[in-house]
């Protein structure tokens, strides 16, 4: 037993050559080169130039603002109707023709009716007497401000409305754009404002 022992204890290391000690460095060092090598060829030329191309031809200007012109009254008209059916979630067919591609958000007519709509409801009074002040007003866009009130025993408080109204391809007023004019104050004793 003890020359079985007296064996395995005198046994020598093997001496492995040179090569085989640098051979996983070397596979190592080639994959991280490969790896280096395919980034760089694949980020390093888009074929595409970052320069801007030159021109012999005139710049296209297009930063004047257009002559103001009087808003016209269909304009107001058409405002009118959308604040008494969208906005009012009240006649949603009637109002679906009145909202231009920004409201629509390519909804479908079926769609609109569910009422889900992209414009903040209000539950109006008179709109016929609401005050409109024009911000803006071009030949194929304008800009107004619209105070509502609230119908009687609605628990809100009176707002002022900001809608952008753009003539369509048919040459048709469409209010495109329908935002409170400021945010709307969170009651005390919400949940959200930590009240109790």
């Amino acid at each position: 037993m003890s020359a079985d022992v007296d064996i395995f204890q005198r046994r020598e290391r093997v001496k492995k050559p040179g090569w085989r000690k640098a051979l996983p460095w070397a596979v190592g060092a080639a994959v991280l080169l490969a790896v280096i090598g395919g980034l760089a060829y694949k980020y390093s030329n888009t074929g595409e130039s970052l320069e801007t191309p030159l021109s012999t031809l005139p710049a296209d200007d297009r930063s004047q603002v257009p002559k103001t012109a009087k808003l016209e009254p269909e304009a107001r008209h058409v405002a009118r109707e959308f604040v008494k059916t969208a906005v009012a979630r009240k006649n949603l067919r009637a109002a679906y023709p009145l909202a231009g591609p920004m409201i629509r958000q390519g909804q479908t007519l079926e769609e609109w009716m569910t009422g889900n709509i992209a414009v903040v409801p209000y539950p109006v009074d008179l709109v016929e007497f609401a005050p409109m002040k024009i911000d803006y007003s071009y030949p194929r866009e304008a800009q107004i401000e619209v105070a509502l009130l609230p119908r009687d025993g609605a628990n809100v408080k009176s707002q002022l409305f900001i809608a952008t109204l753009v003539k369509n391809k048919q040459n048709k007023w469409q209010v495109d754009a329908w935002v409170p004019r400021s945010s709307p104050m969170v009651p005390s004793g919400s949940e959200n404002n930590g009240g109790g």
